[in-house]
């Protein structure tokens, strides 16, 4: 046992400088459910998470095992036994023998022995500080990769483990990780969670909230997602523009187009392909057929460099609106627009629900800072400021 702790240990304290070293690597006519409520699983893409990498963390969390489990040798299996065994025999648990634990996990049978360590922890130091160390995220980084939603949305809400869970990243990665896997009403509960002890939601929790309203797609749903923005801007909170669309579209499947007109018109940017989808959206569904059409052929005769991209939109919003001018006036008028878009590349199969569902590209790793130069490039000697010598 001393062995494996001396082992552990040395793996947590070298973890971050090993880290470092280790490599750096349709259907025609259908609208996703906003006409035709209630319709969300026949959408193309409808489970894709909603958190960039850089939030989520997961590679990152991959590397740190990678670096344990080389500086914990071979000892994996054993120290799991041997926890399993203090466990049983109610020792007290350690912190960093703790943090080695979620870090050698490999399977479903390791990650519910940390489970278990966490509910003992907790236990035993409830009325505790555990310092700035949080095991939430990385208890909920572990489930990711494992797959185990059930395991980690179980958790969050057991009101024994009430405090445990003080950050906002741990609901964020179990909602992501429910909202994967078609969870949507886990996920509400996990946010009711978050609700009841008073965790702070920031502009990701707000994305994750307004989309798995819109997937759940009933009048509740509706109900909680107007509420969560209108909280938000009684409090002066941020409402992310992904927030909005995921409102806007859930009150076009809901059909109230009052309600996501009113939403539509708090976007502060709508130049986006997925707000200007919306708009049509908006049109068509409202009704305003001439004002979509005027849209979609500005967007045909945009004069714009070569190089730079059209705006798209979704061929299920051409389609509906083919259904709509169909045997009218206009549809001779829509037939030969939606023609000239196809033949400029502007219409995409990606669905309205694909363009709300995506996964975000994260933030860029800012270009390193260029190091002054102090040497002439032609003399190879050191420069001279004219303004120091002054």
């Amino acid at each position: 046992m001393r062995m494996v702790q001396s082992v552990g240990t040395m793996a947590l304290a070298r973890l971050g400088k090993c880290c470092r070293s280790l490599v750096r690597e349709s259907s025609k006519g259908l609208f996703c459910g906003i006409l035709q409520p209630g319709v969300i699983e026949g959408c193309i893409g409808a489970k894709r998470h909603l958190l960039s990498e850089d939030i989520i963390k997961l590679q990152d969390f991959q590397q740190r095992k990678l670096a344990v489990a080389h500086l914990a040798y071979g000892s994996k299996g054993n120290y799991f036994e041997l926890f399993s065994q203090k466990l049983q025999k109610n020792e007290l648990i350690l912190r960093d023998e703790l943090k080695l634990l979620l870090h050698l996990c490999q399977s479903a049978d390791d990650l519910v022995v940390a489970r278990d360590a966490l509910y003992r922890y907790h236990a035993e130091n409830r009325n505790l500080l555990y310092g700035d160390f949080k095991f939430g995220p990385l208890f909920m980084r572990q489930c990711y990769e494992l797959g185990m939603e059930d395991l980690a949305a179980s958790t969050l809400i057991d009101k024994n483990m009430s405090g445990f869970f003080r950050d906002t990243t741990s609901f964020n990665i179990a909602i992501d990780m429910l909202f994967t896997k078609g969870s949507y009403g886990d996920a509400v509960e996990v946010l009711r969670t978050m609700n009841s002890q008073g965790i702070k939601f920031n502009k990701d929790t707000l994305i994750l909230a307004s989309g798995t309203c819109y997937k759940l797609d009933t009048a509740e749903s509706h109900r909680i997602c107007n509420a969560l923005i209108e909280e938000g801007h009684s409090i002066g909170n941020f409402i992310p523009r992904h927030a909005y669309c995921f409102a806007v579209a859930l009150a076009l499947r809901q059909s109230d187009t009052e309600k996501a007109k009113s939403l539509y018109s708090q976007i502060m940017n709508t130049d986006s392909r997925l707000c200007q989808n919306l708009k049509v959206a908006l049109l068509i569904t409202a009704g305003e057929l001439k004002d979509a059409i005027s849209m979609l052929s500005a967007a045909l005769s945009l004069n714009s460099p070569a190089f730079v991209k059209r705006l798209e939109f979704s061929q299920e919003l051409m389609e509906m609106l083919r259904l709509q001018t169909e045997d009218g006036s206009l549809m001779l008028k829509v037939e030969r627009i939606v023609t000239q878009l196809e033949r400029a590349g502007q219409v995409t199969l990606h669905t309205l629900d694909d363009m709300l569902c995506h996964t975000p590209s994260g933030r860029r790793n800012p270009a390193p800072i260029a190091m002054e130069r102090r040497t002439s490039r032609r003399t190879l000697k050191p420069l001279q400021s004219t303004l120091l010598l002054e």
